[in-house]
């Protein structure tokens, strides 16, 4: 049994890549809230302590050179033994001069540790959290003048940090679960989003396997931008193999049926011919006729249906071959030639369809022009545009559509099966193209062939 791997399948591969860094960004946000979150709460314990330093500075009175204190504070929490907020002040050399009765548990020792005396610039107030101590510190030293000699002291107010350390707690926590539903939620968003995302892809999938079974010609509907030139060029790709096929089955059919003619004459040949030359002469005759007939539907069940993706054949080179080979061929009509092409000539797909049309329009300009046969070519709006011109006795009108079907000819006097410009005429329609007969500048017929870019 085959297994499949999740790597294999694009959602697989965008599920696994969003739960591996899902988890990173969730955390990187936890840490930047948890600590906005404690940077607030210090914040607002600090502004609460400055707040009671400022209380204390009110309530006391300076007495020459000894502070006095009122009987009772209007927190009350300094009243009550080991409430979490405790006050002290010092004089400059450090000595305490009072304490607040819920600090008593706290001995010199113990008070002198969590207080800083020293290094505290007068005015400029010092805030700290001492984690050791479980405290929050908040001191200011003020400069105090009584008759004409300043005192200094040191106001220092502490607060337990048991609250600020249960609300943080109780905010992870909260945060943890809030941040796990969110991770759940997200890659649950993101399995819809990508099966939506990749809806597409799946029908484009169900349309092949239509088309495959024969239940559908081609890809319909109607698909995203990003999906649609695949479709588009499948779809070329499966009309184009399916002219192929019916291009096969007409072939083996027409071959088929032009045989039955010059066998039928080769039976019949057999049986009321007594002279062996008038035989023999009548089998040759036969016998080539079936051979152009083979050579012919060969051609068309071999040419190429649609051009090669990216591939561009330069035109003047073949061109200029065969104005050269056909020069030698038809010699003795001593034809001239005139060639005016555009610089860079490309046609986009096989070379043997370009010379297949070139040589069988070529040849016919040749055939039937008198002295005279020119040839143009140029790119006009995204096309290839040729031209073959010639001084014969050209085509009327109505004619002009009957020369391009298969066995039609005009003057029989020359050799010939009649089939080569229905050949060209075949190749020019699997590109898409057009091929026109107009009156010639020469006087005689003029071939127009179009290619697409």
């Amino acid at each position: 049994m085959n297994v499949k791997s999740p790597l294999r399948s694009l959602q697989g591969r965008l599920l696994i890549a969003s739960a591996l860094i899902l988890p990173i960004v969730l955390l990187i946000a936890g840490l930047a809230l948890s600590k906005a979150y404690n940077y607030s709460l210090e914040n607002a314990v600090k502004d609460r302590l400055q707040l009671q330093v400022y209380l204390l500075l009110g309530a006391v009175e300076l007495r020459e050179d000894h502070i006095l204190f009122p009987e009772r504070l209007q927190e009350p929490r300094y009243e009550q033994i080991n409430s979490g907020l405790y006050a002290a002040i010092h004089d400059q050399k450090g000595n305490l001069l009072w304490r607040s009765l819920s600090s008593i548990l706290l001995d010199d020792p113990q008070l002198s540790e969590v207080i800083n005396l020293g290094g505290i610039t007068t005015g400029e107030p010092l805030f700290e959290h001492i984690p050791d101590a479980n405290i929050f510190r908040f001191q200011l030293r003020i400069l105090w003048e009584a008759k004409g000699k300043e005192h200094s002291f040191l106001f220092t107010v502490m607060e337990s940090d048991e609250l600020v350390s249960r609300d943080i707690n109780a905010y992870e926590q909260q945060l943890i679960v809030w941040l796990g539903i969110i991770f759940l939620v997200a890659l649950l968003a993101q399995t819809l989003i990508l099966s939506w995302g990749l809806t597409p892809l799946r029908r484009l999938a169900r349309d092949l396997k239509a088309i495959e079974s024969g239940n559908a010609e081609k890809l319909s509907g109607t698909y995203p931008d990003e999906v649609e030139p695949v479709t588009e060029n499948l779809n070329e790709l499966i009309e184009s193999e399916r002219k192929q096929r019916e291009r096969y089955r007409n072939t083996l059919g027409d071959l088929a049926h032009s045989l039955k003619t010059p066998l039928a004459v080769m039976r019949g040949a057999e049986l009321e011919e007594h002279e062996l030359y008038s035989y023999q002469s009548l089998v040759s005759e036969q016998v080539e006729r079936m051979n152009q007939i083979v050579q012919y539907q060969l051609s068309r069940a071999v040419k190429s249906q649609s051009k090669p993706l990216g591939k561009s054949v330069a035109v003047t080179p073949i061109i200029k071959r065969m104005l050269n080979a056909l020069s030698k061929v038809y010699r003795n009509k001593g034809v001239t030639t005139e060639v005016n092409l555009a610089p860079e000539l490309l046609f986009y797909g096989d070379e043997r369809d370009l010379m297949e049309v070139l040589g069988n329009v070529m040849e016919n300009a040749f055939k039937y022009g008198h002295s005279q046969v020119k040839v143009n070519g140029t790119h006009k709006n995204g096309e290839l545009n040729l031209s073959i011109c010639d001084d014969g006795p050209g085509v009327t009108p109505d004619m002009r559509k009957v020369i391009l079907q298969r066995g039609a000819r005009l003057d029989t006097s020359i050799q010939g099966q009649g089939i080569g410009l229905s050949v060209a005429t075949d190749i020019i329609s699997s590109y898409q193209g057009e091929i026109e007969v107009t009156d010639s500048p020469l006087g005689g017929t003029c071939f127009i062939i179009k290619f697409p870019s």
